[in-house]
C-alpha cells in the first residue's frame, strides 16, 4: 500500500520511528500510514487471524446458506428467510447445529488465508510496480487476487468438502474424523478435489471483483492509504456483497459438487458422483431452471458482507500493530 505524501494526512509515518510524543490521538482522526513492504510474516500471521475469524463469526449463516442451496431439499429442510432457517435448526435440531464442520473450517481458514494475503500483497506490489510504475493498478489487485485464489482453494477446498457435508440436513456423519474416513473410503481422496475446478471459476472472478472492488472504494474513501478502520469495514463489506451476488450461481454448483446430494441425484438418474463443471451446470438447469442457480443467495450475500468486512479491518489491523511493534523493537537498539 502507498505511503501518504501529504504531510498533514498524518503526524507519524510508518516508515519512521514513532515516539509517545508524536503519536496523533484517536480524537484527532489521524492514524500512522502502513509500510509498502512489511514481512511475509507479519501478512501471514495477520491473514491467517482475520481467515479463522471471517469463517468462525459468521459460520451459522453458512450453515444456512448451504441448506438453501440445497436442489429437493427434505420438507423438513425447507426455509424462507435466514432467520427462519436459524430459529427452525436451532429448536429442532439444537443450539450447536449451525456449528456443526466448525472445526474443519478454522483448521483450513488459517494456513489458507495467510497464503492468500502473503501471495495477494507480494503479486500485488510486483505487478504494480511493473504495470503503473509502483502506483496502485486495478489490473495489478483483480491479477493478484486470482492468483492468491489458487493457493488458497487448494488448501481449503478439501475443508469446504468435509464442512458442506457435515452443515446438510439429516447428515450421515458422526463427527469430523468419520466424515474423512468415510468419504476417502467410499470415494477416493479425488472426492475432496471433485469442485476444485468449480471453486477455481468462482472464486477468480469473486476475488478479482472483490479486490478491484476494495481498493477502489479505498482511493475514495481512504486516498492516503492510512490505517482507517471505518473505511476497511465499509470498503470490505461492499466488496464482499458485490462479490457474493455475482458468483451465486457458480456457488450453488459448488455446493452440489461437494454434497453430491442424493436426493437431487437420484431423481435424475444420476449413477455414481457427480463430477465436472458443464455436468453440474446441466444438472442444476434440469433439476430447477434459472432460478435454481440464485438459490440461496440472500444467506451469501448477508454471510458475506459482514465477513468480508471482518477479514478485512482485522487484517489491516493485525498488519498495522504487528509493523508498529516490530518498529517499536528496532528502535530500541538505536535508542540506546
Amino acid at each position: 500500500m502507498e505511503l501518504s505524501s501529504d504531510p498533514a494526512a498524518a503526524t507519524v509515518e510508518m516508515s519512521q520511528v514513532p515516539s509517545k510524543d508524536d503519536e496523533p490521538s484517536d480524537s484527532d482522526g489521524h492514524y500512522e500510514s502502513l509500510p509498502p513492504h512489511v514481512s511475509v510474516a507479519t501478512h501471514m500471521t495477520a491473514g491467517a487471524v482475520a481467515g479463522i475469524l471471517e469463517h468462525t463469526v459468521m459460520y451459522p449463516v453458512d450453515s444456512v446458506k448451504t441448506r438453501m442451496q440445497c436442489l429437493q431439499p427434505d420438507p423438513n429442510a425447507q426455509y424462507r428467510s435466514v432467520y427462519q432457517a436459524l430459529k427452525r435448526i436451532i429448536q429442532t435440531e439444537g443450539i450447536f447445529r449451525p456449528l456443526r464442520g466448525l472445526n474443519i473450517t478454522m483448521m483450513g481458514a488459517g494456513p489458507a488465508h495467510a497464503l492468500y494475503f502473503a501471495c495477494y500483497e507480494r503479486v500485488k506490489h510486483s505487478l504494480s510496480d511493473v504495470i503503473q510504475s509502483g502506483g496502485n493498478s486495478h489490473l495489478a489487485n483483480g491479477l493478484a487476487g486470482s492468483v492468491a485464489t489458487v493457493l488458497h482453494d487448494a488448501v481449503m477446498n478439501p475443508a469446504e468438502v468435509v464442512k458442506q457435508r457435515m452443515q446438510m440436513y439429516n447428515s450421515p456423519y458422526r463427527g469430523l474424523l468419520d466424515c474423512l474416513q468415510t468419504i476417502t473410503r467410499t470415494e477416493g481422496l479425488g472426492a475432496f478435489y471433485r469442485s476444485y475446478s468449480t471453486q477455481l471459476t468462482m472464486n477468480i472472478p469473486f476475488q478479482a471483483v472483490h479486490f478491484i472492488t476494495y481498493e477502489l472504494m479505498q482511493e475514495q474513501l481512504n486516498p492516503h492509504r492510512l490505517y482507517h478502520p471505518g473505511s476497511h469495514i465499509m470498503s470490505g463489506a461492499a466488496a464482499g456483497a458485490i462479490s457474493a451476488a455475482i458468483t451465486t450461481p457458480l456457488d450453488v454448483c459448488k455446493t452440489l459438487l461437494n454434497t453430491q446430494e442424493n436426493v437431487a441425484l437420484n431423481s435424475m438418474n444420476i449413477s455414481g458422483h457427480l463430477s465436472g463443471m458443464a455436468n453440474t451446470f446441466r444438472t442444476v438447469y434440469r433439476l430447477g431452471g434459472l432460478a435454481a442457480f440464485f438459490k440461496g443467495a440472500q444467506a451469501r450475500i448477508i454471510y458475506q458482507m459482514p465477513s468480508t468486512a471482518i477479514a478485512w479491518s482485522v487484517y489491516e489491523f493485525f498488519k498495522y500493530f504487528l509493523t508498529k511493534q516490530q518498529f517499536d523493537q528496532d528502535a530500541g537498539p538505536r535508542a540506546m
